[in-house]
């Protein structure tokens, strides 16, 4: 076949063609994620226009930043909202920590640009990005594949589905991952015997220096679904699903270390600033590690002083072990009633539950820095329900929407670079939200077609502070007259109507253009991370509303497919973490803020060509730019230096991105095809943190991918080589800039050049 598939999406809670759909959606079949080598989430976005997904800094434990035309979030902390909707087969996925999925047995994924405040509800104001899983059917089938590579990567991947009865399927699905990590951790006093600075080994020297190796793989997850067709017009889907990750941190690399910063030698001495005695001279920059390095000397370790320079148990030691890890899973009842031939009713209830947690040690030296211990227990119950009904020239859908939330942020924070300070905290965070929303379209004649959605959200949160000390006491700092947090509790209570038109024109069977105006936003809270009672204030919810004109057209009977749109957003009080305080005495500062409004306007461009019959070409392209109109004075310091300038841009906004992939299928003399497959893309630099400065700048860079498939003509055999970053690019996937408070910054290098050789069997 020469022409395009066509692709079918569900965005507008029915099943549409993508080129009928109003709204700049990606949709990318399990075939082509499969055909770039993609098995994470954060991989899709690579020829995603305007999306960014990354695996986040070891500061922040496992989870991503997600971010869709330069809106979304970074930070994990359950006090904050992500704004970008992740959602699994239409169940939302309410935090950043757990969203690092692996691509399990999908059908589709869907991602949708722009505010989908009406469609995806609250905290998609970026966009959202939806996994779809593949149904159960009537067939006896399934497939198994091993794949081999890099650094003894080992992955197992199977399905297998049944029909138990005439109307009941099951369909189960499992993956096992593991890979050395190329991130060494070394062990400075064993690497470096008799330096200067009096570091001394911690490991024994005769295990080698290298006491691991961190972003290495460690994953497991299944997944077990029921489908069953009661009558001609119910259907039940039940599925459950678990994920065990368990890992080394994240790897990262120490990229700059101020001199004049407080830090303590592994004998515990500190001094809060270089003074005339070398012996009590360590230089924190000595530390910092060469571009292009895939190695740091962090010691997970802060040993006991009073402060002073000698050693005494006013401070704990802190030797955690370190380590990464998620567990978790949840569980969905799916009910689709069909109350007559044009009416439906379908229930979404979901059950999801983890505990994740992580240990840094944030200077990524063997100085006394920084080191933090925590977990996140979390769970979450949700309930949609969606009456849907229409004909030829009416379709609606109306529908409620309800979720109860609860994490508790456990951890002991070891903080030499201010005070010093130690403490431990038990933060309890309850989230409560319902919705209720309503989506109509209009076909007025067979050319033009107009929608219409509302959804009005009422969410309330509360976050309850717990510092004590590591036996439980009282802390001090914490409980002194005129600053006593422990015990605080904040609220925050906020409500939204969101609203989206859209009209669409049909010029021909293979042209439609489209106009749409439509709103989102991202719900407000209260800072996680109050160092004084100053600080422990609430913030806003943030706004977008968003214009956007797109064309969707097929060309040269149906061989060339070209999606655009251009975009304006008028983007108000934009949450944003500061990191130097206007307010309150002296101290790190941990406040969010709405920062302030700008507005964002962008281009946006997919392409796929069908030259000939066997052969793919398709390419994508971004342009954005974001720019601040107005600043609150709450963004500027007391001292008049620093703080978010006008001039600044957006957290983790290239502006611009672009992608260009290939691939051609031959036949060879026994029937059986080899397909290769060329992909290369690039992004502009960006800034990681609102307050742009070099130590959150990432360069920009592009990267190139390869894949091989041998697929033989019968018997379901199939045996593929790909290599990922064929040309060795070191780059930064995200950066942890602490460099105004604790003195330091890192990045997270991406993955240098790897191999794999995959064997698949389908039966």
């Amino acid at each position: 076949m020469v022409e395009l598939e066509e692709v079918v999406v569900t965005a507008q809670f029915r099943e549409q063609n993508v080129q009928d759909t109003p709204l700049a959606i990606t949709a990318v079949s399990a075939e082509m994620l499969e055909a770039r080598s993609q098995t994470n989430i954060t991989e899709v976005a690579n020829q995603a226009p305007s999306v960014t997904l990354k695996p986040q800094s070891p500061m922040f434990g496992p989870s991503i930043a997600a971010y869709i035309r330069g809106i979304g979030a970074g930070d994990f902390n359950p006090a904050l909202e992500p704004g970008v909707g992740i959602y699994v087969d239409d169940v939302y996925i309410a935090t950043l920590t757990g969203s690092m999925l692996d691509l399990l047995d999908l059908e589709r994924v869907e991602i949708l640009r722009g505010p989908q405040g009406t469609l995806a509800g609250r905290n998609s104001i970026g966009g959202a990005v939806k996994l779809y899983s593949k149904k159960p059917d009537s067939s006896d089938s399934g497939s198994f594949q091993v794949t081999y590579g890099s650094r003894n990567r080992l992955d197992l991947r199977g399905t297998a589905n049944f029909a138990l009865t005439d109307n009941l399927f099951m369909r189960i699905s499992g993956v096992d991952k593991s890979q050395e990590g190329y991130i060494d951790r070394i062990d400075y006093g064993c690497a470096f015997p008799g330096n200067p600075y009096g570091i001394v080994s911690l490991t024994a020297t005769s295990a080698g220096c290298v006491v691991a190796r961190d972003s290495n793989v460690n994953y497991s997850a299944g997944r077990v679904a029921f489908r069953w067709l009661a009558n001609e017009r119910v259907e039940v889907n039940l599925s459950a699903d678990y994920t065990n990750d368990r890992r080394n941190p994240t790897g990262a690399v120490l990229v700059d270390y101020r001199d004049a910063t407080q830090a303590a030698a592994a004998i515990g001495r500190i001094q809060p600033v270089l003074d005339a005695d070398p012996a009590n001279n360590v230089r924190p920059s000595v530390f910092v590690t060469p571009r292009g390095s895939y190695h740091y000397y962090a010691s997970f370790y802060n040993p006991a002083h009073d402060g002073t320079g000698e050693v005494t148990t006013a401070m704990v030691e802190s030797r955690p072990t370190p380590r990464q890890w998620f567990e978790g899973w949840g569980t969905a009842l799916d009910v689709d009633f069909g109350i007559s031939d044009s009416l439906s009713l379908r229930s979404i209830t979901a059950y999801r539950e983890y505990e994740s947690g992580f240990v840094n040690d944030n200077d990524l030296s063997p100085l006394a820095s920084s080191i933090g211990d925590g977990s996140l227990p979390f769970r979450a119950l949700t309930q949609e329900l969606r009456l849907s009904g229409g004909n030829d020239v009416l379709d609606y859908t109306l529908g409620a929407y309800y979720l109860d939330q609860r994490s508790t942020y456990q951890s002991w924070q070891d903080l030499r670079y201010t005070g010093p300070l130690q403490f431990q905290q038990d933060d309890v965070v309850n989230v409560d939200t319902w919705a209720a929303f309503a989506h109509l379209g209009w076909s007025v004649t067979e050319q033009l077609d107009l929608t219409a959605g509302l959804r009005y959200t009422d969410e309330h949160k509360d976050y309850n502070y717990i510092r004590r000390t590591r036996d439980g006491a009282l802390h001090p700092a914490f409980n002194a007259p005129g600053n006593e947090l422990d015990g605080q509790r904040n609220n925050y209570d906020g409500d939204q109507l969101d609203y989206r038109l859209a009209a669409q024109y049909s010029w021909t069977e293979d042209l439609m253009t489209y106009l749409q105006y439509s709103t989102g936003f991202k719900g407000g809270g209260t800072t996680p991370r109050p160092f004084n009672l100053d600080q422990l204030v609430s913030f806003g919810s943030e706004t977008l509303k968003s214009w956007e004109l797109g064309a969707k057209t097929d060309f040269l009977d149906r061989r060339l497919r070209v999606n655009t749109a251009v975009f304006f957003g008028d983007y108000k009080d934009v949450q944003m973490g500061l990191q130097q305080c206007p307010v309150g005495p002296p101290a790190p500062c941990g406040v969010i803020a709405n920062a302030g409004d700008a507005e964002l306007k962008g281009f946006e461009f997919e392409a796929v060509i069908r030259p000939v019959r066997r052969m793919t070409v398709d390419a994508s392209y971004t342009y954005t730019d974001f720019k601040w109109k107005f600043l609150s004075p709450l963004t500027q310091p007391l001292s008049g230096v620093g703080g978010i300038q006008l001039w600044m841009t957006t957290p983790f906004l290239p502006k611009t991105k672009a992608s260009l992939g290939t691939q051609y299928e031959f036949t060879l003399a026994n029937g059986s095809t080899l397909s290769p497959r060329f992909d290369a893309s690039f992004q502009s630099e960006l800034h990681t943190n609102g307050n742009n400065s070099v130590n959150n700048r990432i360069g920009g860079y592009t990267l190139f991918n390869a894949r091989l498939v041998w697929k033989r003509a019968q018997g379901g055999l199939e045996i593929a080589l790909e290599g990922t970053n064929l040309g060795d690019k070191y780059y930064y996937l995200s950066r942890a800039d602490q460099y105004t408070g604790a003195g330091h910054t890192d990045a997270q290098p991406g993955r240098p050049r790897e191999w794999a050789v995959t064997l698949k069997k389908t039966f």
